[in-house]
């Protein structure tokens, strides 16, 4: 049997009930079969970077392991970045720095696939925030899935007022962003991990 591929979504704003949250778990839903995706839930966890953290403890403060070990216990990586200011937020780049170190995880975003995508209440859809983490994904030596992108604009007539995803357009654009997401993590990561198996030993009387 196929092993199933998990895929961690990860929203770059701390807003309980932000767009990009709600995209994800909606997201969540729309995977193509043998592919699981959950969202990461405490981003707030992560301590501002401080080298002198670092150095007290290489593995990081507990709320960046646990960030370590999610990201490196996942197959690929789905990021929804909110744009403040024409660029990702701080929340999202302080998470990236401390990604980017040497720990006893390793570097867990080297090597890692990911996928990019951003909704936002006005009309540019996060496209400057994309670029931006693009450019920082890249420098940590990520595999960025190049396309489709996907810029959610005006997103709150989106959603109902439970927050579930209303539209039929946006369902089926998501539906296909995380189908290629799953095929970019399918052909750059690793087959994932199965249980070894272990001859049988024989029985002397």
């Amino acid at each position: 049997m196929t092993p199933t591929r998990h895929l961690l979504c990860l929203a770059g704003s701390l807003r309980r009930e932000s767009w990009n949250r709600r995209l994800l778990q909606a997201a969540t839903g729309l995977v193509p079969a043998g592919v699981h995706a959950t969202v990461f839930a405490d981003l707030a966890a992560a301590a501002l970077f401080d080298e002198d953290l670092e150095q007290a403890d290489p593995a990081g403060p507990a709320g960046v392991r646990a960030l370590r070990q999610a990201i490196a216990a996942a197959d690929g990586l789905v990021i929804a970045t909110p744009e403040y200011n024409h660029a990702m937020p701080g929340v999202l780049k302080n998470a990236l720095d401390w990604l980017s170190r040497e720990s006893p995880q390793g570097e867990v975003l080297a090597g890692k696939p990911v996928a990019v995508l951003g909704a936002s209440s006005g009309p540019w859809g996060t496209r400057l925030a994309q670029a931006s983490l693009r450019q920082v994904l890249h420098t940590c030596g990520a595999l960025v899935m190049p396309s489709p992108t996907l810029y959610v604009a005006h997103a709150a007539q989106r959603f109902d007022a439970q927050g579930d995803l209303a539209d039929a357009s946006l369902r089926a654009a998501l539906s296909a962003f995380m189908g290629a997401a799953a095929t970019w993590t399918a052909r750059m990561a690793p087959p994932p991990a199965r249980e070894p198996v272990h001859p049988a030993v024989p029985q002397h009387a």
